[in-house]
């Protein structure tokens, strides 16, 4: 099975039941493993693994991880044994000069590596291969990723991402005690350092999974200072998704792991949410642009459009371009924007290259420009 289905099956629930049971053996068996071997091992393990995680996550071009010495395994017998690692087949090196040649990015030739040492006639090296992939993603996924509040999200009618936070109560309690719920700022009153000093959130902020990275509330009304603060927390989601993602491409059987699947949806319809509310606002500030500009007659010499808009299968913000009036000398009149959006809402209508929730932002977006320039 291929990364691309892989992750097609996550977005879609009601998947076979036979590949769903197969992946929680699966994760379920190497789970096993880990829980029994020596505390020792598993330190080493998870030590190894941290920092082959890292390396996958910053997208290093080398990495050098070791196996461990020993390993337990439980033999027909069902006792289980410890047994001795080759020394000739402890080192691993990948990333090498070939591999650079070639353009191979390290997750893949990691994710090949270990399916070789998987594929191993001594059993020591198989088992050591399959314990650092467990411990590897699963440190990805429990460690590396900041947990969330609970969350539960609705579906916009038509779409497949559920991304309008829903039924999610915040309760008193919550904002004074959860961390999750609270930032951290330094108590300076009177210019005076006390400490540190916790601060709920705004309440639109605690109706999703990380409060933290907010910055829209539910009317598109921007919490942070800059727009550039906005891009940076949109930026942040995409990585904390993308860390997902490699880790289930990684593992497959990850998608039976239930910290994966929690943090998925809950990030998941947060950055299609803050996603959609910061092309929303960037689409007014281009309308705002429009009429500064259009006030001192600097649009008289042509107008083209780089419209933002949310992509739900890229998990982006993109732009469509489109030209309003061609270069030269036309005087600018509200009506070319008009009839330019009306031409553009027909082609988008058709692009099956998009969702179509995303087509449905993009009109609306088109919309928005339309009703503001037949005023």
């Amino acid at each position: 099975m291929t990364e691309q289905a892989i992750l097609a099956n996550v977005f879609s629930p009601s998947d076979s039941v036979g590949a769903v049971s197969q992946f929680r053996h699966e994760l379920l068996s190497d789970q096993w493993l880990f829980k029994i071997q020596p505390s020792l091992v598993q330190r080493f393990l998870e030590t190894q693994a941290a920092s082959m995680a890292e390396a996958v996550v910053e997208g290093l071009e080398q990495l050098h991880f070791t196996l461990p010495d020993r390993v337990v395994l439980q033999e027909k017998s069902n006792t289980p044994q410890l047994i001795s690692v080759p020394t000739d087949a402890r080192d691993q090196f990948i990333g090498g000069l070939m591999d650079r040649l070639i353009r191979t990015d390290l997750k893949t030739v990691l994710r090949s590596r270990l399916m070789e040492l998987e594929a191993s006639s001594n059993a020591a090296v198989s088992a050591c291969a399959v314990l650092l992939r467990f411990t590897m993603v699963r440190h990805m996924v429990h460690n590396m990723l900041p947990s969330g509040r609970n969350v539960y999200y609705t579906a916009i009618e038509g779409e497949e991402i559920p991304s309008l936070p829903a039924g999610n109560g915040i309760g008193p309690d919550s904002a004074l005690t959860a961390f999750s719920d609270t930032k951290t700022i330094e108590d300076d009153q009177d210019g005076t350092l006390h400490g540190e000093l916790p601060v709920p959130y705004v309440e639109a902020a605690r109706k999703f999974f990380l409060p933290r990275w907010v910055c829209f509330d539910d009317e598109g009304k921007l919490l942070v200072s800059m727009v550039n603060e906005a891009e940076a927390y949109i930026a942040s989601m995409q990585r904390y998704l993308s860390v997902l993602y490699n880790a289930v491409g990684l593992a497959p059987y990850l998608v039976a792991d239930e910290e994966y699947q929690n943090k998925r949806y809950g990030i998941l319809g947060q950055l299609v949410n803050q996603g959609r509310a910061l092309a929303h606002y960037k689409v007014l500030e281009i309308i705002n642009t429009i009429n500064r500009r259009a006030a001192v007659h600097d649009l008289d010499r042509g107008l083209s459009l780089s419209l933002p808009y949310f992509n739900d299968q890229t998990l982006k913000i993109e732009d469509y371009d489109f030209d309003i009036i061609p270069s030269g000398r036309v005087m600018f009149i509200p009506a070319f924007v008009v009839l330019a959006v009306r031409n553009q809402g027909a082609k988008i209508a058709q692009d099956t290259r998009l969702s179509r929730s995303t087509r449905r932002q993009l009109l609306n977006e088109l919309a928005i420009l339309e009703e503001t320039f037949s005023r």
